[in-house]
């Protein structure tokens, strides 16, 4: 979706990438005195989650930029750090949480980067390895067309030996990235699902074959990849779907060169499902043989959480038999009865991801 309308809090009206911002947009900016004004304005329509998708809010962000992950304790986590640079996506999911998440939803960046980079010099001050990502909350690559943050991350994580930055997108917003000086700090992954849930469930993003193209052209640029099969959606012929996934991932990258990969469900909160009815009605995701989590959420039955997992990671170890494959939110009955092992018998799931940052990352 096309950005129709760019908003600018006022406490930030005269800083320099809010002009470039509107220069690349070509767009005349609104100034507003609170965020509520331009809330009131998405809300104002039948579909506030639409409109918030072609709206562009500049403001700054008042807290924290570096968060940990959140998790829960009911599944193990993987000690990932959240770098908030922004909320919300203009490509339109029918599964994402972003929807139900913000009320409303607002495409919004963060322009007070000297705020940022004050947080990220703390932790580049320390020895411990820290495994940051800004594809929480957005995508993190469609700011890219506007912006020039990752022209002043990637250099900034290239010049340090304590932290990995994780670029996680559906996109091929590739381009700036060619000629940084990245020194292998910063992994390239992308979000992967089958031809049929992209063409379904994933409106506005790229097709696998140009996501895995992408992949392969910053691999010849040096950067380690990772790659994230989340959502696996469970329906008849999924798993030759999904075995052809893992077959073109192989096809165009080395196995090698993939830092980790992950592995989760379609999971959500039961507030999502009465979202997904009504934004996309032909849509079935919703429909399958869910339970509910111990984290409140709806997940597929157990049983057949196991069984699709068994059948993905066995294709992938016949490509990669070195590679970290981990679970996103699963308990260790998952993890033993998928992979083999607990976590905890290999130092637990953050100490297993550290390492292999350092092993394909230059950390020196």
């Amino acid at each position: 979706m096309a950005i129709e309308k760019l908003y600018v809090d006022q406490k930030i009206a005269d800083f320099p990438q809010v002009s470039t911002i509107s220069q690349r947009l070509n767009l005349p900016s609104e100034i507003v005195s609170h965020p509520r004004e331009v809330y009131d304005r998405v809300s104002a329509g039948s579909d506030p989650v639409k409109k918030g998708k072609t709206v562009l809010f500049l403001t700054y962000n008042k807290g924290a930029f570096i968060k940990s992950c959140p998790g829960t304790r009911s599944y193990t986590c993987c000690g990932y750090q959240i770098l908030n640079i922004g909320t919300f996506c203009h490509m339109d999911c029918t599964y994402c949480i972003l929807q139900s998440y913000f009320h409303p939803p607002v495409l919004q960046y963060f322009v007070n980067h000297n705020d940022l980079f004050k947080e990220l010099k703390v932790i580049f001050a320390g020895n411990k390895i820290h495994r940051l990502g800004t594809g929480e909350f957005t995508d993190s690559l469609i700011w890219e067309m506007w912006t020039d943050l990752s022209n002043q991350l990637v250099p900034a994580f290239a010049a340090q030996k304590s932290a990995v930055l994780e670029l996680k997108t559906k996109t091929t917003a590739i381009d700036s990235l060619e000629h940084l000086s990245h020194n292998r700090k910063t992994i390239i992954s992308w979000s992967v699902n089958t031809p049929r849930i992209i063409a379904r469930e994933e409106r506005q993003t790229a097709s696998l074959s140009a996501r895995l193209s992408a992949a392969a052209k910053c691999e010849s640029w040096g950067y380690p990849l990772a790659f994230h099969f989340d959502p696996i959606v469970i329906y008849d012929g999924c798993e030759a779907d999904y075995e052809y996934v893992v077959n073109q991932i192989f096809s165009n990258v080395s196995p090698d060169n993939i830092v980790w990969i992950s592995l989760g469900t379609f999971r959500f909160m039961p507030a999502l499902k009465t979202l997904i009815q009504k934004r996309f009605p032909n849509s079935n995701i919703i429909y399958g043989e869910f339970i509910t989590g111990l984290d409140g959420k709806k997940r597929y039955f157990k049983p057949l959480r196991i069984e699709i997992y068994q059948k993905i990671i066995a294709c992938i170890r016949a490509h990669a038999p070195r590679a970290l494959i981990y679970f996103c939110m699963e308990d260790d009955e998952v993890w033993q009865k998928s992979l083999g092992y607990t976590p905890s018998e290999r130092g637990g799931l953050s100490e297993m991801l550290d390492k292999e940052a350092v092993r394909h990352c230059d950390m020196s």
